[in-house]
């Protein structure tokens, strides 16, 4: 669950008739055993199948939706391992070809949606607590990247050299054979940092370094401008460690320069407010915001929501009434405002921070910072 994969998700929309998603809690505390998850599950698969017969569908759209709740049930039955996570995501819609599941590292909320576009909203806490940074174990042999998935440390490459041992051998002086062995050295940092840098390249965000302190120069030497400035701390570990104990000590490092980032992107959004600049504070003038594609980084306090409308040709947004500004089409009323905002931005590239605490107490808990 990265940013990279919420952004396709919320890019969707269907054209032909509507798509499904469906969220199942998992928590042990509230599913405990097997048979608890089964309930829980064929509760919301018969509440979506109640909604297919009951809504006004045509003959094309109910087949398709029937289809979809028989693929799901059926990967349930047989497909899905339950694996120690915490919730999962299905969404599915057969008329336009998307089927995707999401096994989850946090608790969601159970619910089944019918529309048009998915429901994200859920998602955007779980990408926001570092999903995707890459994390390197870099050593004079070991070298290794890690990104972060699901809430577990997934490696992506392995640069581990086996280096020669230091000591003279064939002949050699022992200052001259040290000299080798500090040469492979270096090229074995090189090999690593330019394996970190492609996959930064690729999507990268926030990057913690796992080394010796010794080997920490050589190894900014090692990596491009980009890296190091991506990088948001230096953590060590023995030199054998898991991918699960690597966690535990980089968490610190991602945790803090998180709320070190939130805190900045506010910073600069009360400073555009106070002075009438390129922020939108509130539903009206971030729900617009977001449709025109101005939004960089929209703000989402805790628990925020409102009613709001949306186009039903160009998806449009709006938290009054009325009729779309840009093809007239009568706006439809959603109840999740919310979704509607995280769709528009992302459509149009922009990121999402969840704000907890005050911050946007008195602005109806939503806000952004625009690019114009």
């Amino acid at each position: 669950m990265t940013w990279e994969t919420l952004r396709e998700l919320a890019n969707f929309r269907s054209e032909s008739g509507c798509a499904v998603s469906l969220y199942v809690d998992l928590d042990p505390s509230t599913a405990p055993t097997p048979a608890d998850a089964e309930t829980r599950f064929n509760s919301l698969l018969n509440a979506a199948e109640r909604a297919t017969e009951e809504r006004d569908y045509d003959h094309e759209r109910r087949q398709a939706l029937i289809r979809d709740l028989h693929r799901i049930r059926t990967w349930w039955d047989v497909d899905f391992d339950r694996d120690g996570t915490q919730g999962v995501a299905v969404f599915a819609s057969s008329l336009e070809g998307l089927w995707r599941t999401l096994p989850l590292p946090e608790p969601v909320a159970d619910e089944v949606r019918l529309e048009r576009e998915l429901h994200v909203a859920p998602l955007v806490p779980i990408a926001a607590k570092g999903e995707g940074a890459l994390v390197a174990f870099v050593g004079r042999e070991r070298g290794q990247v890690f990104r972060l998935l699901n809430g577990r440390l997934e490696e992506v490459v392995d640069q581990t050299d086996e280096q020669p041992g230091q000591h003279t051998q064939g002949g050699w002086s022992q200052a001259r054979y040290q000299r080798h062995i500090e040469k492979l050295v270096q090229e074995h940092l090189k090999s690593v940092g330019d394996e970190l840098d492609r996959r930064f390249r690729r999507g990268g965000l926030e990057i913690v370094v796992v080394s010796a302190p010794e080997l920490r120069n050589d190894f900014e030497a090692a990596v491009s401008p980009e890296v190091r400035d991506a990088i948001v701390g230096w953590a060590t570990a023995e030199a054998h460690a898991t991918p699960a104990e690597l966690l535990e000590v980089v968490t610190p490092h991602l945790d803090r320069a998180r709320a070190e980032s939130v805190t900045e992107s506010l910073e600069r959004w009360q400073g555009e407010i106070g002075r009438d600049g390129r922020a939108a504070a509130g539903w009206e003038q971030t729900l617009e915001a977001a449709s025109d594609g101005r939004v960089a980084v929209l703000f989402v306090q805790d628990a925020a929501n409102a009613k709001a409308y949306r186009c039903p040709e160009c998806g449009r947004g709006s938290a009054s009434p009325g009729s779309c500004p840009l093809d007239g089409h009568p706006l439809d009323e959603v109840e999740d405002g919310l979704d509607l905002a995280i769709h528009r931005t992302l459509e149009y590239g922009g990121a999402i921070v969840p704000v907890e605490g005050s911050d946007l107490d008195g602005h109806e808990g939503i806000g952004a910072l625009l690019r114009f």
